[in-house]
């Protein structure tokens, strides 16, 4: 159980943060913007609930626990031996998955680019997409130089298409996409 009693420490002054376990690392490090991102993540999950309906916020309330549940792995480097340390697991990619397959059987095939946009719902969780991409792109390259779990990536890269789902789902089932017209301004 995670008890909070202090927010303020003064051990981040210097410009550096502790992880789970482990030396300290500087608040630039590639590890700690990884994490960082997926609490940015999380909070335009946030943004995107206050306008989602029941069975969309029910989801995204999951994932919102899972974000932490992959913040919490990304902080604790795999060399840890603790076998209580907590991982994403597989199965909640899955889950995703199962969801993104459940919300897309109520849409219409795509003939073109989707348009951020149509509802309030729909352009947070367009937002939430897009920084869910950049996030991912920040776990790549950590992975490049550090070891990071298979189940992080992919529950990672999943996430941005669940959200690119649930963006046209918000948008009365992708009846109010707005879609792109190449060329149209030429």
């Amino acid at each position: 159980m995670v008890k909070i009693n202090k927010i303020y420490t003064r051990t981040g002054d210097d410009g550096t943060t502790g992880l789970v376990n482990g030396p300290r690392r500087s608040k630039a490090d590639l590890r700690v913007d990884a994490y960082g991102l997926i609490d940015e993540t999380n909070a335009t999950i946030g943004l995107a609930r206050l306008e989602t309906v029941s069975d969309l916020d029910k989801m995204l309330e999951e994932i919102q626990n899972d974000l932490f549940d992959l913040g919490a792995d990304l902080a604790t480097p795999e060399q840890s031996e603790n076998k209580t340390d907590l991982r994403v697991l597989s199965t909640q990619t899955k889950r995703l998955e199962d969801e993104i397959d459940r919300l897309n059987e109520k849409l219409s095939p795509l003939k073109s680019f989707v348009l951020p946009g149509g509802s309030k719902a729909s352009a947070f969780l367009h937002l939430a997409r897009t920084v869910a991409r950049r996030t991912e792109r920040t776990i790549v390259a950590l992975s490049k130089q550090e070891n990071v779990s298979k189940d992080v990536l992919g529950y990672i890269n999943r996430l941005s298409d669940f959200l690119f789902v649930a963006a046209r789902y918000a948008n009365d089932c992708g009846k109010n996409d707005v879609l792109w017209v190449p060329g149209k301004n030429r």
